[in-house]
Formats: C-alpha cells, sequence, structure tokens
C-alpha cells in the first residue's frame, strides 16, 4: 500500500474486515489512495463497491500509464521499468519490476505491469450504469422517514402506515403506493388512532408534503422494482479478480440525504443477507463509503446506534467497511473506534477550531516517538500519508509517515463510449433495465375505492330521486296553490268592484252607458282580472327560477 522509512507497508487481508479510515482535505490524494486499495483486493479476488463522486474513479476499469509522477515514484520506490509487454500478443507497453510485496499473510503477490480491474458500473437514476433500485417496503420505516426529514412524531406514523399495510398484505414498492397509504390511514385516522395511537392530520400531510419533494428529486426512479439484489455485488471475474462496482454518485450527491440513505440501506441488507463467516483470511467484499459526513449529519442518536452496530456486527458477515471523509471528526468516536485501518493525508488549519480538529486527528494514532505526529499532518505532500494498519494479531501499528504506491490503473475518468461498452458487456446488462410494475397497494386500493364507489351510487342516486321529486312536487304544489289563491282573490276584487258600482248606479239614478247586463259586465271583468293575474304570476315564477 505505501513506502515508509523502514520499508513496504502492507494490509493484512486477515484484518481488513476490521474496517479503515481514509481522511484528509481536498486534493491531498485521497481517491488515487482509494483506487490503490480497491485494485489490490481486487487483484486478490475480493470484490469492492464504491461511490464515483467525480467520474475519476472509473479509470480503474483501464490499464494506467507511465507519467512523470509514476516515474519519480518509480525512483524513489527503487522500481525498474521493463518496457518488454507482458503478453507476446499485446500492443507494447511499459512494464513494472517489483520488489516482493505481500499481501496479507498469503504469499500474494502485487502485477508488474499497467492493467485495469473488471468494473461494472451503477447509478441510481440508470443513467451512467445499471439501475439501482429497491423497495419502499424494503427501506422501512426509519430510513424513509430519515430521508424524508420526518420528525419523531411524522416517523410514528410512517410506523404505523408500515404496519397496516403488513396486516393487510399490502405491498409497498414504489411512491404511489406510500401515497396510496397515507391517503388510506388519513380516511381512516379515527379507528387507527383507537388502535395504534395518534394520526393526526398534519402529520400525514406533512408526510404528503415531504413524498412530492422527495419525487421532484427524481427518488420516483429509486424505488420501484425489478429491485437490487446485493448478491450482485459479490461478482468474481472469469480469471478470478473482484469486480469494482462503481456507483455514479456525481447527480446522487445533490441530494446527500438521499445518497447517505441509499448506502446505509446497502449496508443493512448486507447484514441482514449474508450469513456469518467470522474471521477469513480475505473478506468477501469491501465497502467504500466516500463523503461519510453526510452519514452522520442531521442523523438521529437512535439511528447513529444503529449505524455503530452495523459496523462493529458486519464484520462477522465478512464485509470491510471503509470510511472517506476529510477529517475524522466529521464521523462519531462510537463509530471511529471501530475503524482499525487508517490512512490520514494532509489537513490544513487556518482557524482556531480548524486546529483543535488537527490536533483530535492526530491523537487517534498511535504515538510514534520518532515522529511528531501532529506537525506531520501539516506537513504532508500530495500523496503523502500517516499509515497505521493492524497487524497480524490485530493491533494497531505505530503510526508511520509514507508514500502512497501508484495504481496500475488509469488515474482519471474514462470517455462515453468506454463507459458504454463496460455496461453493455456487464453480466447483468438488461437485469435492471426494464421497471415493472405489478399489482401492490395503490392498485388494491385503488379498487376498493372504486368498488366501494360504485356501491353507493345507486342507493344514493334513488335517495336523491326521490327528495328530488318531492321536493319539486311540494314546490310546484305551492306555486300552483299560490298563483291559484291569488287569481281568486283578484276575481273576487274584481266582482265586489262592478256589483259596488252596478248599486251605486241604482241609489243614484245614473245610467250606465253600456247596454250589457250586470251578470254579463260581472262575468267579463272576472274573467280578464282572472287570465292578467295568471299570467302575471307564471311569468314571474318562470323567471325567478331562471335567475335561481
Amino acid at each position: 500500500m505505501a513506502h515508509g522509512q523502514n520499508g513496504p507497508i502492507c494490509l493484512y487481508g486477515k484484518m481488513a474486515n476490521r474496517h479503515g479510515l481514509i481522511a484528509g482535505a481536498t486534493g491531498t490524494g485521497k481517491t488515487v489512495t482509494l483506487q490503490v486499495l480497491a485494485e489490490t483486493f481486487s487483484e486478490a479476488g475480493v470484490p469492492c463497491f464504491m461511490a464515483d463522486m467525480k467520474g475519476d474513479l472509473s479509470g480503474i476499469s483501464q490499464a494506467g500509464q507511465i507519467s512523470s509522477f509514476i516515474e519519480k515514484r518509480c525512483q524513489e520506490f527503487g522500481i525498474a521499468i521493463d518496457s518488454q509487454p507482458s503478453n507476446p500478443n499485446s500492443q507494447p507497453h511499459p512494464q513494472l519490476s517489483t520488489p516482493n510485496f505481500q499481501f496479507s499473510t498469503l504469499n500474494f503477490q502485487l502485477s508488474t505491469h499497467f492493467h485495469g480491474s473488471p468494473v461494472c458500473f451503477y447509478d441510481v437514476f440508470g443513467e451512467q450504469g445499471h439501475p439501482m433500485r429497491t423497495t419502499i417496503s424494503n427501506m422501512g420505516p426509519v430510513l424513509l422517514s430519515r430521508l424524508m426529514e420526518l420528525n419523531e412524531v411524522q416517523t410514528g406514523v410512517m410506523t404505523i402506515l408500515f404496519k397496516v399495510a403488513d396486516e393487510r398484505g399490502l405491498l409497498l414498492l414504489d411512491l404511489k403506493d406510500l401515497r396510496a397509504m397515507l391517503t388510506y390511514i388519513a380516511d381512516h385516522a379515527k379507528e387507527l388512532t383507537r388502535t395504534y395511537g395518534s394520526v393526526s392530520s398534519a402529520s400525514v400531510g406533512a408526510i404528503q408534503r415531504a413524498l412530492l419533494a422527495l419525487e421532484n428529486q427524481g427518488a420516483d426512479k429509486f424505488f420501484g422494482e425489478p429491485a437490487f439484489d446485493i448478491m450482485d455485488l459479490l461478482q468474481v471475474s472469469a480469471d478470478g479478480k473482484g469486480m469494482m462496482n462503481v456507483l455514479a454518485a456525481d447527480k446522487l450527491m445533490q441530494n446527500p440525504k438521499l445518497y447517505s440513505t441509499f448506502l446505509l440501506w446497502l449496508l443493512s441488507d448486507l447484514y441482514t443477507r449474508l450469513p456469518e463467516v467470522g474471521d477469513q483470511e480475505l473478506p468477501r467484499l469491501v465497502f467504500f463509503f466516500d463523503e461519510a459526513h453526510t452519514l452522520f449529519n442531521d442523523t438521529s442518536k437512535s439511528l447513529i446506534d444503529k449505524i455503530e452496530q452495523v459496523v462493529r456486527l458486519i464484520r462477522s458477515k465478512g464485509v470491510g467497511v471503509y470510511f472517506v471523509t476529510q477529517n475524522p471528526t466529521d464521523i462519531p468516536d462510537s463509530v471511529l473506534a471501530q475503524l482499525g485501518n487508517r490512512v490520514q493525508h494532509a489537513l490544513r488549519a487556518y482557524t482556531p477550531k480548524e486546529l483543535e480538529k488537527l490536533r483530535a486527528a492526530a491523537k487517534t494514532f498511535r504515538a510514534n516517538p520518532s515522529l511528531d505526529t501532529e506537525e506531520a499532518i501539516k506537513e504532508l505532500a500530495t500523496g503523502e500519508a500517516l499509515v497505521s494498519f493492524l497487524d497480524e494479531k490485530g493491533t494497531p501499528s505505530i503510526v508511520e509517515r509514507a508514500r502512497i504506491v501508484f495504481p496500475l490503473s488509469q488515474i482519471g475518468a474514462i470517455t462515453e463510449a468506454q463507459r458504454e461498452q463496460i455496461i453493455k458487456s456487464s453480466r447483468i446488462y438488461g437485469r435492471y433495465d426494464t421497471m415493472i410494475d405489478r399489482e401492490s397497494a395503490f392498485e388494491v386500493l385503488l379498487a376498493e375505492s372504486e368498488a366501494a364507489a360504485e356501491a353507493s351510487a345507486p342507493a344514493s342516486s334513488k335517495g336523491e330521486e326521490k327528495a328530488s321529486s318531492k321536493e319539486g312536487s311540494g314546490k310546484a304544489g305551492k306555486a300552483k296553490k299560490g298563483i291559484f289563491s291569488k287569481i281568486i282573490s283578484a276575481v273576487i276584487t274584481s266582482v265586489t268592484a262592478a256589483l259596488g258600482t252596478y248599486i251605486a248606479n241604482t241609489v243614484t239614478g245614473s245610467k250606465s252607458r253600456s247596454k250589457e247586463s250586470i251578470g254579463k259586465k260581472v262575468t267579463k271583468s272576472a274573467v280578464s282580472t282572472a287570465t292578467r293575474t295568471a299570467t302575471r304570476e307564471l311569468t314571474r315564477s318562470i323567471l325567478g327560477n331562471l335567475v335561481k
């Protein structure tokens, strides 16, 4: 892994599952150290998983080339360059003749020529690699609540939602299933509150808003089927090299919560599914957790305790976890105590707070009497580091200042054409590309809702029709009665007026100009009055209904 004053510094394979830490400021060589460590594991037949933040790690798939930096390192390490090709049928390329490096207690020798490692590219969004999905059920209420940044009360409602779905046998596969279940528990809040505790509309509303925000960030592509099989990370190539599983994380890191929760889910799933194997000569899988501080930012104490438990126990499943971050203080002490193999690159301290962190980082190493660890961290050049690995007995070695070995694979990103070729030649090409939408909670609850609506529609329709008919009859009866009474009243008034006029003329002796008899006059007046009144009232009634 590195060269110190006392010679090569090696990582014992039997201690590789005791986890590790790669720390240092930006630009000090953390990514190259990760690449060297990963390709060394690959040579030993150990698959690795790593997140690629800038595309640089994709170069691990291609053979490296001589550069001024590597030439300088060769001189420092005493490595001679041989221009003879390693394979007569291949194109000529520089070959390295190295000392007898040993990896672990096995007689494993580093390759003496530039070469790439077998790589499988992944991408949560399916753009730069094979899609990696999981289901809502597999994620679980705790991690899902962390992803959605829910408070304690809202997390409780989410737990109730999962409980109800389990009891009813409803599959929670994607975001629309989760949305359907939120609507269901909101509609049945009263009865659920009696059984499980408070299910307030405010909490449900907050979760729905968080779900909408999550969907807008592209999480709908992460949840669904076919779900990623964690065992695909354990592939080994035909020539016995461990597969380098590289996750394109440049877009994923735009949402640090989604990134960290996704990797935590991977770790949890590995811990759940892998069998106990104890300590072996080499780990089954090495998991590199880059930008590790995102895992612990704004994380509850209960979840940090769970992370500590997973890290502590997963080594018995043959998995080594290596956190990559800027400063060791980014990681809680309870987790940091589990990391036995450490590589510390340079740290910069310009403020009292940064100086305090630097001193804390220096104190995490086993002291070397001949080395001022604190000063050394400040002075380290790019590619240099303070290194302390566990020895064959599991004891941390004394910290040494060393130069990291250069990688045998390409440093830097590959082209889009190279990436596409690697993706299409993968064993799992096409396995996860097409999403499947089978019957789940959304479809079941939608069918129940439609069935209930159809069942209630006929009875409701009849009731409304009957009520409408009755109401209409009542209104029509009232309208008819009102108009008829007004006509009678008008007729009586008209007849009374006509008779009054006749009596007055008789008493005074006045003669009427009309030759019609009193009977005809009364009848004519009554009919005329009745017609006018009926026409007026009907017109008012019609206009009134139109306005209404």
